[in-house]
């Protein structure tokens, strides 16, 4: 009997194609070569690694999942591994990809006109364009049909007013699709940088998610032409749409870095000797692998059924509200778990579980909490929503 692979406990890969296989190697590669050998110092500085976006361009992985207008048209398990090896290296490279394909390039080509996608969607499947997705506001994170930005038709095109807040991509992006409500609907809106009376404002003092662009975007009788509008967008369903995409690829994401975390704990505690042997020969160190394994394993089956499914045309919202609510959880718990695992030498930096689980704090809670999670779940249980 061959022996039991601990970061593969259930032969997944026998389950993957070689295609799948061969992007998700790809891309590990990449952020072994590439990434990893700047992302501490940019988390340090709370930098976003701007060198590593051309190669990510370059290597098709933004929009992967699109068809045509050059993006590579990959099925949907290798979209979600592909943002499982970049969160193996940090949640802010996940984050970058996931915005610019979920969240930027996904509403174009779902509620673009063809113009709006011949004219966006190559330069932001390259990377020439970077993108940014303005929906969240100040006062309104979790009911985003609260929304206070307006925009107001005008002779000309569009007027808009407003700000969004927690932005990823905002001060490097080239195109924002920003959401408002126009005649109380809410519509989608591609504005470009430059555009008069729109900016983005960097936000400081982040504990997590540093090596990520985080802004804000301030609207002020900002002026856009007609064909700035996306003219299929239509309510409060579009937004949520898109939100279920990235949430999908979160979910992949959040299982990367539970992998990275229990990679280096695993390695540490062979080679850590604590009373004439490895802490990973004590049985206390040897439930925490178990518990981990487990939940690891639970995570992995979860992504990829999910994947099929999606790939298939036949999966629900609710069942991505699952597997983000669930591989969140549980990956922020095995980043905890891993730190401890790793003693005093677990809060410094040349470890990756701590900045994983302080990443993960954000990507816990962001586009959909916890919380938000568990009553889309709860609604799709018992057929009763406890939202107001």
């Amino acid at each position: 009997m061959a022996d039991l692979n601990p970061f593969d406990f259930y032969n997944i890969e026998a389950l993957l194609t070689t295609e799948e296989q061969a992007v998700r190697d790809q891309v590990r590669e990449f952020v072994k070569q590439d990434a990893m050998p700047v992302l501490r110092d940019h988390f340090r500085a709370g930098t976003f690694p701007k060198a590593l976006i051309k190669p990510i361009g370059e290597m098709g992985l933004l929009g992967a999942n699109l068809p045509g207008y050059g993006c590579p048209g990959l099925n949907n398990v290798a979209y979600g591994l592909i943002l499982q090896e970049l969160e193996w290296g940090d949640s802010a490279l996940r984050s970058f990809g996931s915005v610019q394909g979920s969240l930027v390039m996904y509403p174009i080509w779902a509620f673009g006109s063809e113009e709006q996608k011949q004219k966006y969607l190559p330069k932001l499947a390259k990377a020439d364009f970077i993108g940014c997705f303005g929906l969240t506001e100040p006062d309104f994170g979790s009911n985003p049909a609260g929304m206070a930005t307006r925009a107001q038709k005008t002779a000309n095109g569009y007027v808009l007013n407003g700000r969004k807040m927690w932005i990823t991509n905002g001060t490097m992006a080239d195109v924002a699709v920003v959401w408002a409500k126009l005649d109380d609907n809410i519509r989608g809106f591609i504005i470009e940088k430059g555009a008069r009376g729109f900016s983005a404002k960097a936000m400081h003092g982040k504990l997590s998610l540093r090596a990520s662009d985080t802004a804000e975007l301030l609207l002020d009788d900002c002026q856009v032409p007609a064909n700035a509008i996306l003219p299929k967008s239509d309510g409060l369903k579009s937004p949520l749409s898109c939100l279920t995409q990235a949430r999908y690829g979160i979910a992949w994401g959040a299982l990367g870095a539970a992998l990275a975390c229990y990679e280096e704990a695993l390695r540490y505690a062979k080679g850590r000797v604590q009373f004439g042997k490895p802490i990973a020969g004590f049985q206390l160190t040897q439930e925490k692998f178990a518990d981990m394994l487990t939940e690891i394993t639970k995570m992995q089956l979860l992504c990829l059924q999910l994947g099929r499914m999606k790939d298939q045309g036949k999966v629900h919202p609710a069942q991505v509200s699952l597997a983000k609510r669930n591989n969140c959880y549980h990956a922020l718990a095995i980043a905890r778990e891993c730190r401890e695992i790793l003693g005093a030498n677990g809060i410094i930096d040349d470890y990756v579980s701590m900045r994983h689980a302080a990443n993960l704090e954000s990507v816990k809670t962001y586009e959909g909490t916890h919380e938000i999670h568990t009553l889309i779940l709860g609604q799709a249980v018992t057929g009763i929503s406890a939202f107001e």
